[in-house]
């Protein structure tokens, strides 16, 4: 083993979670609120029903803003209500 490889693998721990949502707010700094929808089935009636949730992630460059698709994954503790951090961007809507 080299020791880039070793490096490399001690960026990441395990196996994190990567979600991808809207941001709806980006008035914070270093701070976007992003919101991840999902289907999920109802368990009496069947139906698919759209399920939102809202996830603070860390955004150290401030580039992103309300509209854009990002891609977030699972992080440590960086503040009281942070543990996500924004990876990409995946789509930013058309200015009209």
């Amino acid at each position: 083993m080299t020791t880039e490889a070793t490096a490399a693998e001690t960026l990441v721990h395990g196996r994190k979670r990567t979600l991808i949502g809207k941001v709806t707010s980006a008035k914070m700094q270093k701070t976007v609120v992003v919101e991840v929808v999902r289907s999920v089935r109802h368990s009496v009636y069947g139906k698919y029903v759209r399920r939102r949730k809202k996830y603070k992630a860390h955004d150290e460059t401030q580039q992103f803003k309300a509209g854009d698709v990002v891609e977030i994954r699972e992080h440590r503790a960086i503040s009281r209500e942070k543990r996500w951090t924004v990876i990409r961007l995946v789509t930013r809507p058309e200015e009209t």
